[in-house]
């Protein structure tokens, strides 16, 4: 009797194949740091930032522990608490909503667009109305470069200016790519980012970076990083946190900012075989002109479809999906009670239903994504 064996299981992100690409390099990274023990600010801390900031184009950079604590890092800089308004887009992941509330601030949640998933500037006028209506200060706004495609920036900016806002960039998925030229990291007051091992540019556990050309701002976050201090660490002038990379992931992440471009473009092929080979059965994401994406997720839509059904096909077929994001913040219990733009959110509850993450990173050879095209359009025929 002939037996069939079961299809080999697609990683949704691999990490795996990049361990091997650069293997002794980040050995080698590792054993320095265990050698000179400084795991605490060592030198690969100051030497990331400096390649951070070669490669951003920003003039200066903070590492930090994690994503949520760079978005924090510069709300706590600010001075954000009680009686202010933060304006974020609510088709997000929950860090970006979270550190406003964790502040005592108030996000108030507003719509993205249908074709890029970002904020929607409309919607974003809106929400500072909403604010001032309850009787907030409108602090600032928090765009996010969903999925790894930029907000736009200047429409954002100018709003902004004209409410007399900051502008914090959430580029957790987005650093890497480019808008109108210029890589992310230029953007606003600041521009946080993750390096969380899923993202384009991930290390071996939790980081972050917070990017900017303000140098008051960039001396308060040195201080925010440890506990607020000043001139001695039982200085402390500030509130702040524990907020420091550690050297390990500082000394992976140099490794790894090396190949970086070239993963980009591997990701960036990878996205264009997928349109050409799915435009016809889902709607497919579309970066906006003058922009570039990093492709931290590739994500298409099924209006009217049934994902569920999809999933359950690839996954028989050892083809991984997820959806990022089955409710949007405001829909979310801890969210819930927060304002939210007079218009609705018709757009991001739309997208949150309709939306479905295929297999993406920078080794998905063609031969593996073609297994993927092909069972995807099967599962849609059907």
């Amino acid at each position: 009797m002939q037996q069939h064996m079961p299809a080999k299981a697609i990683p949704f992100i691999d990490i795996v194949e990049q361990r091997r690409r650069l293997g002794k390099r980040i050995d080698d990274a590792v054993a320095r740091v265990l050698t000179h023990c400084q795991f605490i600010n060592g030198p690969e801390v100051a030497r990331l930032e400096s390649d951070l900031a070669a490669f951003s184009g920003a003039q200066h950079v903070v590492a930090c522990a994690s994503g949520t604590d760079a978005l924090l890092m510069v709300l706590l800089a600010k001075n954000v608490g009680p009686g202010d308004a933060v304006i974020c887009p609510t088709f997000t992941f929950c860090a970006t909503g979270e550190v406003v509330a964790l502040l005592g601030a108030t996000p108030v949640f507003v719509d993205v667009d249908e074709a890029t998933f970002n904020i929607d500037v409309a919607s974003l006028k809106s929400g500072i109305a909403v604010a001032k209506k309850q009787g907030l200060r409108p602090k600032a706004v928090i765009p996010v470069d969903l999925f790894g495609q930029p907000a736009d920036h200047d429409a954002v900016a100018a709003v902004a200016a004209t409410e007399g806002m900051f502008v914090l960039d959430d580029a957790a998925q987005g650093f890497g790519a480019t808008y109108k030229g210029k890589r992310l990291g230029t953007f606003g007051l600041a521009t946080a980012t993750s390096f969380f091992p899923a993202k384009p540019l991930g290390c071996y556990g939790d980081g972050g970076a917070i990017f900017t050309d303000d140098d008051e701002l960039a001396d308060t976050l040195r201080s925010v990083r440890v506990h607020g201090q000043g001139s001695d660490r039982y200085d402390n002038v500030r509130l702040g946190l524990t907020g420091r990379l550690d050297t390990m992931q500082a000394a992976i992440l140099i490794e790894k900012l090396k190949v970086f471009p070239d993963e980009i473009a591997a990701r960036d092929a990878a996205a264009r075989r997928y349109n050409e080979a799915l435009e016809d059965v889902a709607i497919v994401p579309r970066v906006a002109p003058d922009c570039t994406s990093v492709w931290a997720q590739y994500t298409i839509r099924l209006p009217g479809g049934d994902r569920e059904a999809l999933a359950s096909a690839l996954k028989a077929q050892g083809i991984p999906t997820a959806i990022y994001y089955p409710k949007s913040l405001h829909q979310q219990t801890a969210y819930r009670n927060f304002p939210v733009a007079a218009a609705g959110l018709a757009v991001s509850e739309r997208l949150s239903r309709e939306v479905i993450s295929l297999p993406m990173h920078a080794y998905l050879d063609e031969l593996t994504q073609e297994r993927i095209i092909e069972a995807v359009r099967a599962a849609l025929a059907n």
